[in-house]
């Protein structure tokens, strides 16, 4: 009907017509067909396509000077905005009532109004040119004699009706998997129909795939993929083994988390005759097994990193490769790419060699016992352990001196049962035996970013830099005014990483010190991929980019490949600049994605776990503050949730934006940013994901 209702006005769009008429002339006789047709109408006139005045519509007739396109975002309030593609154009607001049929995320078509009330400017959406996805994820439930999906999402605004015939056996109270989307009318629900049934809420397969669905992270590799790395054999020839650095007598080893599944990268060291140390960084040679443009290569893109959700993992690579062929495993042989460096004693680079290269792994050391033999100077290759540890401990007093700034961030791991719940949450800690790694990590991606900056003969080849931008003087300015507003000074006009090092020192252990150190990695830029080099910003360093994880980024793979290609000037795939921007763009998206996804599944299994605690007190510091409350954050697990106004007792709270304070108009107390208190957890919404709680006095 709403088609045919379309095509007659567009066939004459020069009048217009009263419902009855319009009736009469498209052979509506019966009430329910007149009835349904009003409904369209208003749809139509809603969604902007048609224009009633008084009791007659007609076609509008509209510029398409007045028509833009672009993105919609959905705002938690039920408003939005429409992001155009142009960077100089400001966002289109769009009222709740002008949303039309559009979901967060889908490409719009909107009509912009000839007269503008905010500052931004007002449209309503008139066509919805590409869904942002064809499926979702959410869990059955039945109103009446209704069945509809409430979608996991809480962007995604609408509950989905599910014909009965639709249903394919699900049952209410499951997790399934919607398709077949399709929404004409924004005065009636979309409707879908079930392609999947996933199962428990909760289970580490359903939230997996919800999850994916809201980034839009592929989580299953196509036969095709899995048929190629099924095809890839380890590599035996004595031709290639040849052809490499042979470190499979010397003691190398790997440290890592000890529920890591995937290891790549390993260290040596052995001390020279004339006093310095040559240091060993092999990284798998997995750009030795996947080839430009295979399957295999073609999906690792598409990903463009692994997805760490809490108790999985969506990796960048089939398990024959990131488990098995590519993974440093011990007691095998392995194919990798290798820095290998000179330092002296005080952490000087003396010389440097890159290139293949074939280790065998001697042991699989967790973080724990190296930080173990660290501390006790016992244990397997402790000599090694020891002289590493010192070399990362000169290197990093030596990086902080020129340039690098100390952030820390809070992390927590997960205990969980067979059934996927959470049992335990614990604080990770970064030790010496971390800091021994990422520093000789930070070390190798340093080297191979200056090795191809800074050439010996021939000019600079394209390349992809991880690079970190200086920090925006607004934001810094509003930094220096929060840490004021604690008592401390730090001078925003000079932004240098001296300066963010003594105010982190001057907080250490302090109450304040993380809600500090959480909103000066705020004010800074995000570090991306890049084929420009501005140089890292955070680490101080001029050359930077990532070598050390092809495993699980796409970057670091694309790096082993380029260097390879330029260290040989083989005919290997070349990447112009424009292309190398493209793939760095893309990339760099996928890794904000990657780090929203595992933000929400770390918030989703502390909201699941606080599920059981509800009732009980915990220390907590505030980490926001809005004059509608002020936000929490539970000290021991990290969750974050709301004590709202309503729920101050005893006074009444006003905002005061300037001291970031929540103040009593009569008692003058104040609930200021990063203060410590006691908390009571009074509400736990996993449907909306939202914790709610009370200050205990």
């Amino acid at each position: 009907m709403k088609k045919k209702i379309v095509s007659f006005f567009k066939k004459n769009s020069s009048s217009s017509f009263k419902p009855k008429d319009l009736a009469h002339k498209l052979d509506y006789a019966s009430d329910h067909e007149y009835q349904e047709m009003k409904s369209i109408l208003h749809s139509l006139t809603s969604e902007g396509y048609l224009l009633r005045a008084g009791k007659r519509y007609r076609l509008n007739l509209i510029s398409e000077s007045n028509k833009v396109t672009g993105i919609f975002q959905l705002n938690e309030g039920g408003y939005g905005f429409v992001i155009t593609p142009s960077k100089k154009s400001p966002d289109i607001f769009i009222a709740s009532r002008n949303i039309s049929t559009a979901f967060h995320g889908d490409t719009v078509e909107v009509l912009l109004f000839a007269k503008q009330k905010g500052k931004n400017p007002e449209g309503q959406i008139i066509n919805i040119l590409k869904r942002h996805r064809n499926q979702l994820v959410g869990v059955l439930k039945k109103s009446n004699s209704f069945y509809v999906v409430k979608p996991d999402e809480a962007m995604l605004h609408r509950d989905i009706y599910i014909n009965p015939e639709y249903l394919h056996n699900a049952k209410v109270g499951e997790k399934v998997v919607v398709g077949n989307i399709k929404w004409e009318s924004s005065m009636l629900n979309p409707e879908g129909e079930i392609f999947e049934v996933l199962g428990t809420p909760g289970s580490i397969d359903s939230e997996v795939t919800s999850i994916a669905m809201e980034f839009n992270l592929r989580h299953k590799f196509s036969p095709k993929v899995l048929k190629e790395a099924d095809q890839i054999e380890l590599i035996t020839e004595v031709k290639e083994l040849k052809s490499r650095l042979d470190f499979r007598s010397e003691i190398v080893f790997t440290i890592d988390p000890e529920d890591a599944k995937d290891f790549d990268d390993a260290l040596s060291v052995s001390k020279l005759e004339n006093g310095n140390f040559k240091v060993g960084i092999h990284i798998a040679d997995v750009s030795h097994y996947v080839k430009p443009d295979s399957e295999l290569d073609k999906e690792a893109l598409q990903r463009g990193n692994s997805v760490y959700l809490v108790g999985t993992v969506i990796p960048m690579l089939p398990e024959k490769l990131s488990n098995s062929v590519c993974s440093l495993v011990p007691g095998e042989d392995r194919l990798t790419y290798s820095v290998i460096t000179e330092l002296t004693s005080r952490g000087k680079l003396v010389d440097y060699k890159i290139g293949k290269s074939i280790i065998h792994s001697k042991r699989r050391f967790t973080y724990a016992e190296v930080q173990e033999i660290i501390e006790t100077e016992r244990g397997d290759f402790k000599e090694q352990v020891i002289a590493l540890n010192s070399l990362a401990r000169t290197l990093r007093k030596k990086r902080m001196r020129e340039g690098s700034i100390e952030f820390f961030s809070s992390e927590v791991k997960f205990k969980l049962d067979k059934s996927g719940k959470p049992v335990e949450i614990i604080l990770k800690e970064a030790k010496e035996s971390n800091m021994l790694v990422e520093e000789f990590m930070l070390l190798a991606n340093k080297m191979v970013a200056q090795h191809i900056a800074q050439p010996k003969s021939t000019k600079a080849n394209s390349f992809i830099y991880r690079v970190h931008d200086k920090p925006d003087p607004e934001k810094i300015i509003e930094f220096a005014r929060f840490v004021k507003s604690l008592g401390y000074h730090f001078d925003a006009q000079s932004m240098s990483s001296i300066k963010f090092n003594e105010l982190i020192e001057s907080i250490r252990g302090k109450e304040e010190e993380a809600v500090v150190n959480e909103l000066a990695i705020r004010s800074m830029a995000k570090a991306v991929y890049s084929p420009q080099n501005i140089g890292h910003y955070g680490l101080g360093f001029k050359y930077y980019t990532h070598f050390t994880s092809p495993i699980r980024r796409y970057a670091d793979l694309l790096v082993h490949r380029m260097l390879f290609g330029y260290s040989k000037k083989t005919d290997t795939k070349k990447y112009a600049f424009k292309d190398l921007e493209k793939i760095c763009d893309y990339i760099s998206q996928t890794e904000r994605d990657a780090v929203d996804a595992e933000r929400l599944s770390v918030k989703l299994k502390q909201i699941e776990y606080l599920e059981e605690h509800l009732g009980e007190e915990f220390h907590a510091v505030i980490s926001g503050v809005t004059f509608f409350g002020i936000f929490v954050k539970i000290t021991s697990i990290l969750a974050e949730g709301l004590v709202r106004v309503k729920d101050l007792e005893g006074d009444f709270y006003v905002y005061d934006e300037r001291k970031y304070s929540l103040i009593g108009r009569k008692t003058k107390k104040q609930f200021r940013l990063g203060d410590k208190i006691i908390v009571k957890l009074i509400r736990v919404d996993s449907e909306k994901n939202e914790l709610d709680f009370i200050i205990v006095e």
